[in-house]
């Protein structure tokens, strides 16, 4: 035996009661659970502490930070042995040289330029070998970003597609699923993925649905249309006969305080009519997102050379101003902007840093830094609902996803605390959810999500990918005046059987892997 956890209280992931006993590890797997008499090569006092399976980040952001950062312990520290990728319909792949360019210039407030990244991939495969070759801190998955595939197939113009792009698209998809990713994300608020139609989204969560993944969408309102949005989002999966995820599922804005519940009854009624649906949230109530996002969706059309333009272009802000203000633009969710309630969290060149932390006073504040920083400035959108967010997290298909951007002197907390503040604030101090509850919302139902036959469970034969916390004093350290401090009460996690976090502190240990989940035709 390579290792043995003695005397943990083991909290195995399927929401059953918990039970004291050792589980012994041997070449990356788990061997052994019970009252193991033999010793191991190594052996961990475990007493006081709960055992998990690794917490799955359903909702992450870390696509260049894996390459970037071989220390990560933004998530590791959190007990994260997964992470999803491609988020939100927009990442790196797959591309060519034109769309690599304008994708990495529109969500360089997400995760940076990547000027200290070398992108010697285009295809999904090519940027998951990258993950392996490189070597990363925790293990990752990856959606197809239907954004990007947009873009690569018809760039970044609000018009139907042709048939032609269309196949396109659906090749794309369709070669994204072969080389391994899991499914497939949108950003129906981003452009140019808004600019898809109903039916042009089902046409490419049917090719999802042949390989056996899932739709992800981030949909076109959470705020005046949430409803109406996430009821187009579960009629669309089920045309298209597609499992589908509802990312970062929330209802925000004045107009949806107290109406998670109208959220809840929709998908309890797909769900006993067989819909296969899950979700996942956050623990916090401030969105976070870029600022030019917020743009409406005209303004964004061309790509970010052409908002640029329009920025500076004095009758087209004067537009703009009046979509924000007035109207409520498609990228702020229908609602007219309160600029009160939008906070810089940061910016891309350092020599705006002082707007980190800082409340937009009005338009030509937005419209001035936008230009300065070249789009790039970050926000917090202060616009969530303690009620919607507790009711939202009972539900017996939610996830835990943080959603968490990395980039910015003042990120929102979540990146650094989601999982420690599930742990802390929401099962310790609130009662919320029970321990056994929390992590199976964490790690079994997302591993079961993702179609992963050996994680997500403390199982004799399952990965070893664990983590070891006090359910007494675990917390996040991420606060909103100081968001970059690791979570307390997490000593220990390991992935594959190895140390990532050992007695608090990260070791050198690179084991994660890019997860690949074999697809499977003709469902």
């Amino acid at each position: 035996m390579d290792l043995v956890i003695r005397g943990a209280r083991v909290v195995d992931g399927t929401g059953g009661p918990s039970y004291t006993a050792d589980v012994g590890v041997h070449e990356g797997r788990i061997a052994e659970i019970g009252r193991i008499r033999s010793g191991g090569r190594h052996t961990v006092d475990a007493y006081g502490l709960a055992l998990a399976p690794g917490f799955v980040d359903m909702h992450a952001h870390s696509d260049l930070a894996l390459l970037r950062d071989p220390d990560h312990s933004a998530k590791a520290a959190q007990g994260v042995t997964l992470e999803v990728l491609g988020q939100d319909g927009l990442s790196y792949a797959p591309v060519d040289d034109r769309t690599l360019a304008e994708v990495r210039a529109a969500i360089t407030g997400w995760n940076g330029a990547g000027e200290d990244v070398e992108f010697d991939w285009r295809d999904v495969g090519g940027y998951l070998d990258r993950l392996d070759r490189s070597g990363i801190a925790v293990n990752a998955a990856y959606l197809v970003p239907q954004g990007t595939v947009r873009a690569y197939a018809l760039g970044w113009g609000d018009r139907p597609a042709t048939p032609a792009e269309l196949d396109r698209m659906r090749t794309l998809v369709a070669e994204g699923l072969a080389q391994g990713a899991v499914g497939m994300s949108s950003g129906l608020t981003y452009t140019p993925g808004m600019y898809a139609s109903g039916a042009e989204l089902t046409e490419l969560c049917r090719v999802v649905a042949s390989y056996g993944g899932y739709y992800c969408p981030h949909h076109r309102s959470y705020g005046r249309g949430a409803q109406a949005a996430y009821a187009e989002m579960v009629a669309l999966a089920r045309e298209a006969g597609c499992a589908l995820h509802l990312a970062h599922a929330t209802m925000n804005f004045p107009e949806n305080e107290g109406r998670a519940g109208e959220l809840l009854s929709l998908l309890d009624r797909a769900l006993a009519d067989g819909a296969d649906i899950s979700l996942d949230s956050y623990p916090y109530t401030p969105g976070c997102t870029t600022l030019v996002a917020l743009l409406p969706g005209w303004a964004n059309e061309g790509g970010p050379q052409a908002v640029l333009a329009r920025l500076r272009d004095d009758a087209e802000a004067e537009r703009i101003r009046y979509a924000l203000e007035v109207t409520g633009s498609d990228g702020c969710h229908g609602v007219p902007v309160d600029w009160a309630t939008i906070e810089i969290a940061g910016t891309a060149d350092p020599a705006h840093g002082a707007y980190a932390g800082t409340r937009l006073r009005d338009w030509e504040d937005a419209r001035r830094l936008l230009l300065a920083d070249r789009l790039g400035p970050t926000i917090l959108q202060h616009v969530g609902h303690e009620e919607n967010v507790r009711a939202i997290m009972r539900h017996r298909v939610h996830t835990g996803g943080s959603d968490g951007i990395l980039q910015g002197a003042k990120p929102h907390p979540r990146a650094y605390g989601t999982f420690p503040h599930y742990l802390g604030h929401y099962v310790r101090e609130l009662g919320v959810l029970s321990l056994e509850e929390c992590v199976a919302h964490l790690a079994g139902r997302p591993a079961a999500r993702l179609r992963l036959p050996d994680r997500g469970l403390v199982r004799a034969g399952y990965r070893a990918d664990l983590v070891l916390f006090d359910p007494d004093t675990v917390a996040a350290g991420s606060t909103y005046e100081n968001p970059r401090v690791l979570p307390a009460g997490i000593p220990h996690v390991l992935i594959a059987g190895r140390f990532v976090m050992r007695d608090g502190r990260r070791t050198d240990v690179l084991a994660g892997r890019s997860v690949r989940r074999t697809p499977h035709r003709g469902r």
